[in-house]
């Protein structure tokens, strides 16, 4: 019999166990039981997957309706075309590089179960590149006890063939309603998985129930040991919703209970207490703000002074749209904090938004930013930037400002991580676009801090990446939004300009340009890579995928030559990416910033901060190549001014594809917000426990953070109740194993830097 905590290779043997933890990061019963399926194949069923991403992993089950054998092009051998019926609009097609081999088991008229990598040939057809396959019988030939053909992965495909061993494959089983379809990989496929997840369920102890029974009658849930049996093995539809809503639920509040427990430990800590002051330089900044807050920023201004005013630390998420004001709002906190006599560091993801920051909050401050200098101002502070690439005797200087408190505000890359600096009174952390930096790293500036306190964090976003929207709809961090453009923000036009269908609308971008630079205004253009690395070494053996296939994006520094000599040689062009010595990105942004360059072809690194009120204009090359958070703020670098912004997309994107339909939606829109939730709905939620931020290795299996906000907030209160009665979930062993099972420790560490 097994338990969920036993080990895999006690259940199932070394060989199943070793390829098992290798795929997928399994060692425990539960580690395979939760691997859940992605879907359930049926008679009839369409193929979910309409549209696969490039080099997926994919498994379909139907029936094959055609096939082909070709001679193969450039050596010996056949190729097998393959048509197979999926009940989907068009069938899928496969191929197969050994035919001479498979066609006799791979043939019209049978029922197969493939599962290989998605290659997509044309913009619009992709196919199964040399799966692997399993035939299934007919129902006519239910009687059958042993699959006819399996290509299989090594050590589990004994299991995968058994007919009659515990937790086989038996040919039988494929004739159920809901025959389940796993999330696979090459090596490890879906009847792979089914087989080892039969024979753990037919080995399995009862499992005692972690929810109370009175918990389970009010929501009508499932017991575990039922959910976790019928999730795998559904005989009815009603089987498959009610497992899931089980185990939807037990996703919520294990990572409910990790967040309940790391609340709990931060309301434990200590820190500077930071009041407002109604004499200091906070108020002098008040009195001579040229403009008045909005409404927005003023509430947010408001919430964050009573955050400081406590010995708790402040754990509070900024965001708000690109050029809402969240700059003049951490700035405000800042001079709160320098009033109390501690200090502010601002960590930035790149010495471009170091710099950027440095002069900005300078040009803000005025006099009241140069204590120290001739001209100070009575309550000023010393404003300080430290990175990396600065001389030797300029970061001597920095850091001993910051040593010895005379910089109330220091600003800088990962420079600020160092051992070699220190701070006198640390009393603030403001993290700009945070989802640029590990936790590590906030973790390893907030321990700078002496004295056993904890500083202060304030962490800022304009467009918030899914992982954030993951935590903040979790409760787990207090959140402040800024939905207000202030005054004089102009409005952003954004078109999509498709290349392939329309190449003389490209020409007509180039020409949009010159009209804006003639009227005296200055343009972006902005290209996803930089170029070819010089000091690379030369590629050996065969050759990238790029250079098969040609190139597929245009370069910086290709486009920077092109324009000058081209479409754009009459105006100023400028060249700006991150492999130019720091110095020299300094000075083009320097250049830019004053007007002395009209068009900067440029990567990503002015994606955030950067602030020139004159740009109008940006073009994006090969659009579709960017996220739809990194479009939103790229596009926030125009419109800046009292003259309206013009964004346009240029792609190859096919019409009527996802990429095409991504691009759109970013035109359509303006507002972060929505575009966050796209960007959630595409990429998923993330590994919201871990420091993976995309879909690849998401925790949350079942759990929908847009879809699912009532099984959220219901798993909350229970979990904050059930924290604040026992902190440590001493007597609650059950859901103390839930929730490890759902987050183990290296990932609650994780959190508990965060």
């Amino acid at each position: 019999m097994a338990t969920l905590s036993d080990r895999l290779d006690h259940v199932l043997g070394v060989k199943a166990a070793d390829r098992l933890t290798e795929a997928f990061d399994m060692t425990t019963v539960e580690d395979l039981l939760r691997h859940y399926p992605a879907r359930y194949a049926t008679q009839g069923q369409p193929l979910t997957e309409e549209e696969p991403e490039e080099s997926a992993h994919i498994t379909v089950i139907g029936r094959i309706t055609k096939t082909e054998l070709r001679p193969m092009k450039n050596r010996r051998g056949s190729l097998l075309k393959v048509q197979l019926d999926t009940g989907a609009a068009r069938p899928i097609e496969a191929t197969f590089f050994n035919g001479d081999k498979v066609r006799y088991l791979v043939k019209e008229g049978v029922r197969a179960m493939m599962s290989g990598t998605v290659h997509w040939w044309r913009p619009d057809r992709w196919n199964l590149s040399h799966p692997d396959y399993l035939i299934l019988p007919d129902k006519a030939e239910a009687g059958v006890e042993d699959l006819t053909s399996v290509r299989g992965s090594g050590a589990l495909r004994g299991l995968a063939q058994s007919a009659k061993g515990a937790g086989g494959v038996d040919a039988a089983f494929f004739e159920r309603e809901f025959v389940p379809v796993y999330p696979a990989t090459a090596k490890v496929q879906s009847w792979d998985l089914l087989a080892c997840i039969r024979q753990v369920l037919d080995q399995l102890d009862p499992i005692e129930d972690p929810l109370p029974a009175d918990l389970r009658e009010e929501r009508n849930l499932l017991e575990v040991s039922g959910a976790l049996r019928l999730i795998h093995l559904p005989e009815h539809k009603l089987d498959i919703e009610k497992a899931r809503d089980r185990l939807r639920f037990d996703e919520a509040l294990a990572l409910q209970l990790v967040l309940a427990e790391r609340r709990h430990e931060v309301e434990g800590r200590t820190a500077p207490a930071c009041p407002p002051s109604t004499g200091g330089i906070a108020a002098a900044f008040d009195d001579r703000l040229p403009f008045e807050l909005t409404e927005g920023q003023q509430q947010v201004i408001d919430e964050i002074a009573a955050d400081l005013s406590r010995t708790r630390p402040m754990h509070r998420l900024l965001q708000g749209e690109v050029g809402s004001g969240k700059t003049i709002v951490a700035l405000h906190a800042m001079l709160q904090v320098v009033d109390s006599g501690r200090q502010c560091a601002l960590l930035a993801p790149t010495e471009v938004l170091a710099a950027q920051h440095y002069r900005s909050l300078r040009a803000m401050l005025g006099d009241l930013g140069t204590a120290g200098e001739l001209g100070a101002a009575e309550q000023s502070t010393k404003v300080v930037l430290l990175t990396g690439s600065m001389t030797a005797a300029a970061k001597k200087t920095a850091l001993l400002d910051a040593m010895t408190g005379e910089a109330g505000i220091v600003i800088g890359t990962h420079a600020l991580i160092q051992d070699a600096v220190e701070f006198f009174d640390l009393g603030l952390v403001v993290v700009d676009e945070q989802h640029r930096f590990g936790v590590e790293q906030r973790d390893a500036l907030r321990a700078k801090a002496k004295g056993g306190i904890s500083p202060h964090l304030l962490v800022m976003t304009a467009t918030p990446i899914p992982r954030t929207i993951a935590m903040t709809t979790l409760g787990d961090l207090e959140t402040s939004t800024l939905t207000q453009l202030p005054r004089g923000r102009s409005p952003i036009v954004s078109k999509v300009v498709p290349r392939k269908l329309h190449p003389g609308w490209v020409d007509r971008a180039w020409e949009r340009i010159l009209e804006e630079v003639g009227a005296g205004r200055q343009a972006y253009v902005v290209c996803s890579r930089i170029g070819e690395d010089p000091e690379a070494p030369p590629a050996k053996g065969k050759k990238s995928a790029q250079e098969k296939e040609g190139p597929t994006t245009q370069a910086a520094v290709d486009m920077f030559e092109t324009l000058s000599a081209g479409p754009l040689a009459g105006v100023r062009v400028g060249l700006l990416h991150g492999r130019l010595p720091a110095d020299e990105k300094d000075q083009v942004m320097r250049q830019f910033n004053d007007g002395a360059i009209d068009v900067l072809v440029c990567t990503t690194v002015v994606e955030v901060g950067v602030d020139v009120p004159n740009a109008t204009v940006m073009v994006i090359v090969d659009a579709d190549r960017f996220g739809v958070s990194q479009l939103h703020q790229l596009r926030g670098r125009i419109g800046r001014g009292k003259h309206p912004g013009l964004c346009l997309l240029v792609t190859d994107a096919a019409p009527g594809g996802t990429a095409m339909a991504r691009l759109e939606a970013v035109a359509a829109t303006t507002d972060g917000f929505e575009l966050s939730v796209l960007d959630l709905r595409q990429r998923r939620e993330g590994d919201v426990l871990g420091a993976a931020q995309s879909g690849t290795a998401r925790s949350l299996r079942l759990l929908s953070l847009l879809d699912d906000l009532e099984v959220i907030t219901a798993a909350q209160e229970l979990a904050r109740q059930v924290v604040a009665d026992d902190p440590g979930l001493v007597k609650h062993p059950g859901l103390a194993g839930m929730m490890d099972a759902a987050v183990d420790g290296e990932r609650i560490e994780y959190l508990a830097k965060s």
